[in-house]
This record gives C-alpha cells, sequence and structure tokens, in this order.
C-alpha cells in the first residue's frame, strides 16, 4: 500500500469544492472491505457493469476479477461511472487465474465463499457473518463457478427459489446477496466492517486523482517545491 502524504492530500484538496470533498468522507464511512465480490470469467459486459453498480451502492470497495477466457468490459451506460470508485483487482497473467484469486485472498484472510443454487450447503438467511471477512464468488453466466473454486471454496451459499427457473440472472443474485448481507453486516456490533484511517486515506487520494485535471503535473509541482 503506497504511503500517504497528509501534506499531499492537503494540497490537492485546495482543487476540490468543500462539498466534494465532504461527499468523499461521507461515502468512505460507509465502504467496507469485510466483503468482497470476486467475479470469475464473466462474458456479458451489461452483467459485470450491473455488478459493478451494485458493489458501489451496497459501500463494497474491492471487486476482484477473473479473466480466463472472457476479457471484463465494463458497458458505461449501465455502470453509470461506479467503475472509477472501486478499487478493481484483475487476475489474467497466471495458468489458474482462479486460483491466483483465491490464494491472494486468503492470504489476506479471507474465507471463499462460493455462490450456487446447485449445492446445497447453505441459504442466504443461514449464513454467518461474524466468522470473519468474506470474498463472495460469482461464476460465470452459463457454466457458474469453476472446478477450482468448487474445491477451494470454504464454504457455499444460495439464494432460496421457489419457481420452475433454477437461478436468478448474475446480476441480480448478488444485488439480492449483497443487500441481505451488507444489511446484516452493519446491523451487527460484534463485526468490525468500517475501513482504517490510513485505508480511507489511501482510497481518498486515488479518488482525488481521478477528480482533479492534470493532477499528475500538479502533484510533481508539489513535490519539486518540498524539496527546495
Amino acid at each position: 500500500m503506497e504511503r500517504i502524504d497528509k501534506k499531499l492530500l492537503e494540497h490537492l484538496s485546495q482543487y476540490l469544492t468543500p462539498n466534494r470533498i465532504q461527499l468523499f468522507d461521507d461515502v468512505l464511512n460507509m465502504r467496507t472491505r469485510y466483503l468482497t465480490v470476486v467475479l470469475e470469467d464473466l462474458f456479458q459486459a451489461q452483467n459485470a457493469s450491473a455488478v459493478l453498480r451494485t458493489c458501489d451502492c451496497f459501500g463494497i470497495q474491492d471487486v476482484h476479477i477473473i479473466e480466463n477466457q472472457n476479457d471484463f468490459k465494463v458497458h458505461r451506460d449501465i455502470a453509470m461511472g461506479s467503475s472509477k470508485w472501486l478499487s478493481l483487482h484483475k487476475y489474467n497473467e497466471a495458468g489458474n487465474n482462479s486460483l491466483e484469486a483465491i490464494r491472494n485472498l486468503k492470504a489476506q484472510n479471507y474465507r471463499i465463499v462460493a455462490t450456487s443454487p446447485h449445492i446445497n450447503n447453505q441459504e442466504l438467511g443461514d449464513f454467518d457473518l461474524t466468522k470473519g471477512k468474506t470474498a463472495l464468488v460469482f461464476g460465470s453466466e452459463l457454466p457458474g463457478i469453476s472446478e477450482t473454486i468448487l474445491k477451494e471454496a470454504d464454504e457455499f451459499v444460495k439464494i432460496p427459489m421457489y419457481g420452475f427457473t433454477e437461478s436468478f440472472n448474475i446480476s441480480v443474485s448478488a444485488a439480492i446477496i449483497l443487500h441481505h448481507l451488507t444489511l446484516s453486516m452493519k446491523n451487527d456490533k460484534r463485526i468490525d466492517w468500517k475501513l482504517s484511517e490510513v485505508e480511507k486515506d489511501q482510497i481518498k487520494l486515488d479518488w482525488f486523482r481521478k477528480s482533479i485535471k492534470r493532477c499528475d503535473l500538479i502533484e510533481k509541482r508539489f513535490q519539486k517545491k518540498l524539496s527546495q
């Protein structure tokens, strides 16, 4: 994680309105890394973009994107700029990108929870969030989660359904699950779900850089002035 210079943040804040900075602070106060989302090999840009928009709306900061057979593409009209405010982590250089993503997440102490309507492990309402940080894996639109995820997952969760159709669209599944879990998480005083101050500063700097025109030149001038 990049070391954050408070003086740099203070300097860059001059280029944004107080209302804009307050909005950033308000959003960051509701952001979380206790829950994260993993998208494995999605091929429909509409679905991928809808899930990103859902993550932003529910305060999920990190989205891990696995590209095995399909490139992850964002549909701007559907994403509504949400990808700008999320931390996107792509896995597309390993022989088995799914395994690489899972190993990385487990190294960060995430338990891997795969979403599948076909495995009777537990229903959404029975899922225990207090057991620790959770990475929710959503599989590709047609085949679902891969064999790698099936083998490596710590738990499975499904949405109860009572009709003839066997599954929801992936973007709908993500919205239902994240609504339920973020609400449960924020109402449970046992769960420390908020970002640390260091994490907030890191994300705020990223948002500042994306919001200020020619921010790289402004930073260079600032750093040059400090070194003189």
